[in-house]
């Protein structure tokens, strides 16, 4: 299927509860970049901890890709500035400190397998596991950026270690695929409502400032999100390809 019409699929899928989606368990969101958690999953995220339900978020890399030109911020730097945004912006949609884990891989070239990925892959099912996690979330494994297609890989080597557990994968920058690349079979899965959390979610997306400001002002070539890239991902339904077992 083409990357147009599965997206365009995706766009269809029925609107389903957190029942639906969970049953009636917590889940791990696993974000390959600080920010990918907010951008995909921060309405998810905020109705989830809104109906009391337990989440862990597990971001993958380290984020020292973004501005590698940076002397005002270097790695080290950069790795500190965008876990403390990852912080305040989760914090924003519910969750505590202790409800996020580090992994530190580093960012552009995050391992698809070998004992790093295994080791990745392990700490996501731990983190399942210490919630009660009925599903988990991982970056969709056709977006085009290494990264989000490894973390999509790590939690496809830790579902063995998750028996019951479902697995969605969330579209972040599928949606600058070309029109013609083939992705694969048409979606199953589901949409959620997110609309009473929109603005929640925004300023989730907000906190990630060397992301989406030019905090960061001494590289010309650093990345930033598109005001259109923010807006494509906030609007009123998130959408979760179910990944068979």
């Amino acid at each position: 299927m083409r990357a147009d019409a599965f997206l365009a699929a995706a766009d269809a899928l029925p609107v389903a509860s957190l029942d639906a989606l969970l049953g009636s368990r917590g889940l791990v969101v696993v974000a390959p970049h600080p920010d990918d958690e907010s951008l995909g999953c921060g309405g998810l995220i905020a109705a989830a901890r809104a109906s009391g339900r337990p989440v862990h978020l597990v971001v993958v890399s380290d984020g020292c890709g973004s501005h590698t030109h940076s002397r005002l911020y270097p790695p080290e730097k950069l790795r500190t500035l965008r876990e403390a945004e990852t912080q305040r912006a989760v914090a924003v949609l519910g969750l505590g400190p202790d409800a996020v884990t580090f992994l530190r891989l580093p960012d552009a070239h995050v391992p698809s397998d070998g004992p790093e990925a295994e080791a990745a892959a392990s700490a996501v099912a731990r983190a399942a596991a210490a919630i009660g996690a009925g599903a988990v979330f991982v970056t969709w494994r056709h977006d085009p950026h290494c990264d989000h297609k490894a973390a999509a890989a790590i939690v496809a080597l830790a579902r063995p270690l998750m028996p019951g557990v479902r697995v969605y994968e969330y579209p972040v920058w599928g949606w600058t695929l070309p029109p013609e690349t083939e992705v694969g079979p048409s979606p199953a899965g589901l949409r959620l409502d997110v609309s009473a959390y929109r603005e929640t979610k925004a300023r989730a997306v907000a906190a990630h400032e060397s992301q989406t400001t030019d905090l960061i002002s001494d590289d010309p070539e650093g990345f930033r999100l598109e005001p259109a890239m923010i807006d494509r991902l906030c609007g009123p339904y998130e959408r979760f390809v179910a990944v068979p077992a």
